[in-house]
């Protein structure tokens, strides 16, 4: 699909911020579509991750890579285009250390490392020392460590904010309080716009980024798409002395990113911020749209976290939230056109991974957009991959 001139971008939270920029620096008139506020939903409640430690090898770890060799030259980019503060997104390459506490989690650990360093991923195997040297106030009984380079962290709502400053710099125009109601179809079911309370908008390309909500978006475009939401919560301690050096978290976290279950599943991840605060994570369930406060969920983060750094015990929390993830059943994004309804794309799906791999699938779908050959592959992406077709007729399990 080349030559559009006009493209709706629905969703102003990060994913769709990259689409505007990608897609505006292209050439293309975009138009920015949000119903509450930029960044206000997930983009705001969650940690601001860029993992390779977490995922196994396969595509999404493919596009993890991408993205982390794209982020350290986007956000040059945006502090180069912007200035201080608002080009400023945290960037931080600070590494990650996954451990274990268990024999069995050490054995799994160790081969899930031997894993990923087959598919190019730096992860080195630690010794009791070498942790301790990393991290001096985690507990010292680990019955296994890994080291991860290449894991970093930014700031998800100031990243969200810049990008989309950016695309505005490169013309993109931004709606606030805009909800997309469906599509506008000519005579012969082409889509040509978006209907919504204030009016129609024309396009050539609708983009779907509306994370979370990204099925109920497909559904009033008419077409299934079997987005759901993922609750995950997130406790933050009062400011302290720096005593988290890195990202780290136990091995089970890989099983909870990849696990179908819709209950409760907790692993411990603890990272410290550059405002001195400690963030503590992380939960996941399928509760639907539920915001209620469950102070179980947040007893179950603070007594792990305590159990891998036993100084946290005596730190007081600032606050806790929660955020909703997209999540799909085979766990791998949307990224690209959809057939079923010529003009239309989605990029979404990518649950807990969406802020830093959110400018990477950006580009991809510009790519596809501008017929230019993308950094890596994309079938496993498209939305009429096999692990996805059993998951488009009807309502999403």
């Amino acid at each position: 699909m080349t030559g559009l001139r006009r493209v709706v971008v629905i969703g102003a939270g990060i994913m769709g911020a990259a689409c505007a920029r990608a897609l505006a620096q292209d050439g293309h008139q975009v138009t920015v579509l949000e119903r509450g506020a930029v960044a206000g939903q997930t983009s705001s409640h969650c940690e601001g991750n860029l993992l390779v430690s977490d995922k196994g090898p396969g595509m999404e770890l493919e596009l993890a890579k991408a993205a982390r060799a794209r982020w350290p030259q986007v956000a040059a980019e945006l502090a180069a285009e912007l200035g201080e503060p608002l080009g400023d997104i945290e960037f931080e390459p600070k590494g990650g250390l996954v451990v274990a506490t268990t024999e069995a989690g050490g054995a799994a650990l160790t081969g899930f490392a031997a894993e990923q360093r087959g598919a190019g991923i730096d992860a080195e195997a630690l010794d009791v020392a070498s942790t301790r040297r990393l991290e001096p106030y985690l507990r010292p009984d680990c019955t296994a460590a890994v080291w991860y380079p290449q894991d970093a962290q930014l700031q998800p709502t100031i990243a969200a904010e810049a990008l989309l400053a950016s695309a505005r710099l490169a013309g993109a125009s931004v709606h606030i309080g805009t909800e997309v109601l469906g599509p506008v179809l000519d005579s012969g079911g082409a889509l040509t716009g978006v209907l919504t309370p204030g009016g129609t908008f024309p396009a050539d390309l609708v983009v779907n980024a509306a994370g979370p909500w990204s099925g109920d978006v497909a559904r009033r475009m008419g077409v299934p798409l079997p987005v759901l939401p993922r609750r995950g919560m997130v406790l933050v301690t009062s400011r302290m002395p720096q005593k988290v050096f890195h990202k780290v978290y136990d091995g089970d976290y890989f099983g909870t990113t990849q696990s179908a279950d819709s209950g409760l599943q907790t692993s411990t991840v603890v990272e410290s911020t550059p405002a001195g605060t400690v963030l503590i994570g992380s939960s996941r369930q399928r509760i639907g749209f539920t915001e209620s406060f469950e102070v179980d969920v947040l007893a179950e983060l603070a007594r792990k976290a305590i159990e891998l750094f036993p100084v946290l015990a005596g730190m007081s929390l600032l606050r806790s939230y929660g955020g909703f993830r997209p999540y799909l059943p085979d766990h791998l994004p949307v990224i690209g056109l959809d057939p079923r309804l010529p003009g239309l794309a989605h990029v979404t799906g990518h649950e807990g991974a969406g802020i830093g791999l959110s400018v990477i699938s950006a580009e991809l779908l510009a790519d596809q957009v501008a017929g230019r050959a993308p950094a890596i592959g994309t079938d496993a992406f498209q939305v009429t991959r096999p692990s996805l077709s059993e998951h488009l007729n009807g309502e999403p399990r």
